[in-house]
């Protein structure tokens, strides 16, 4: 598979921060791939450099084989922020995108029809954007960005705001997308979703690029393991157990990262005794164990991303 997206060494600065430090990677057409982080680490920086929001200060951006702006109409994104438009209805806003983009609204009108049945928002097209719900209002987003039938779809935190029902008809939609040839980056901070979606991934840290790489690799590499169990009774000295470097431990259930050589049947030895176990399982550890390990157990925890708190706001708009 050719490359959709390349990615060369790009930095930015906002004053004295430097929000994105050389950070490289590519894209492969057909996949669904991750730019991952905790809040602040330069993904929403990188995205808008990637679809010309911002210009790097050093460093280059490929679209499919040449340089951005040339191809940039092949492309969908869906910022963070939502850029719509309160007091329009819902087929006026995706009409609207139309209009701007230069295509006719009257000829756009069957796709955006299309959409808004696709994510259940048609009988609610001539509802105001304002009246919707904050988890409507992103699908209706979602239904924009798509509205153009794009090549390559750059998502920022798509499942911001969505019930569970609609994160499952989200990730269907994803799934369906890739099948039909389009190539995805998804960008997130919730790991345990990117694990559901994502073949390939790309972790930022501190505006750099700390893994990368095939999502199985990943996972596997330097031959960690980690154990899942459930259970009934007080877990909390689970941590403690010779052999366990880490994890998480909640009511009922526990998640541990296992230290190079342990056997995890002495975890599970050292279990039996004060707890009644449902399940023990040795798994590779998921990809926030893998994440958090490489950034030195700094949770994925924190504030809006600092990189983009220092510039001026995205318009909301696709690029």
């Amino acid at each position: 598979m050719d490359t959709v997206l390349e990615v060369n060494d790009v930095f930015k600065h906002f004053g004295a921060v430097r929000a994105v430090d050389g950070v490289s990677f590519g894209v492969r057409r057909g996949t669904i791939s991750g730019l991952l982080g905790r809040n602040g680490a330069g993904k929403t920086t990188t995205l808008r450099m990637v679809t010309g929001v911002f210009l790097p200060d050093r460093g280059r951006v490929e679209l499919f084989g040449g340089p951005g702006p040339a191809s940039r109409d092949r492309v969908a994104y869906l910022p963070e922020e939502r850029g719509l438009y309160r007091k329009m209805k819902l087929v006026e806003q995706l009409l609207f995108l139309a209009e701007i983009k230069g295509r006719s609204p009257r000829a756009m009108r069957p796709a955006a029809e299309r959409w808004l049945r696709r994510f259940e928002l048609w009988d609610k097209r001539d509802v105001k954007v304002e009246e919707l719900s904050k988890g409507n209002q992103q699908k209706l987003q979602l239904a924009g960005a798509l509205l153009f039938d794009p090549e390559l779809v750059i998502l920022d935190e798509p499942m911001s705001g969505l019930d569970p029902v609609n994160v499952v008809l989200v990730r269907r939609l994803l799934a369906e997308l890739r099948s039909e040839g389009r190539t995805i980056l998804l960008s997130t901070h919730m790991m345990g979703e990117a694990e559901k979606l994502c073949e390939e991934i790309v972790l930022i840290h501190g505006g750099r690029v700390v893994l990368s790489g095939a999502l199985a690799d990943v996972k596997g590499a330097g031959g960690r393991k980690a154990v899942h169990l459930e259970f009934e009774g007080d877990g909390s000295f689970l941590t403690a157990v010779a052999g366990v470097s880490g994890g998480q431990v909640d009511t009922n259930r526990a998640e541990l990262s296992l230290a190079p050589g342990a056997d995890a049947q002495e975890v599970l030895a050292a279990a039996l005794p004060r707890l009644a176990i449902r399940r023990f399982e040795v798994v590779a550890p998921s990809l926030e164990e893998v994440f958090i390990e490489a950034v030195g157990g700094e949770t994925l925890a924190g504030g809006r991303d600092g990189e983009a708190a220092a510039a001026a706001p995205a318009t909301g708009g696709r690029s």
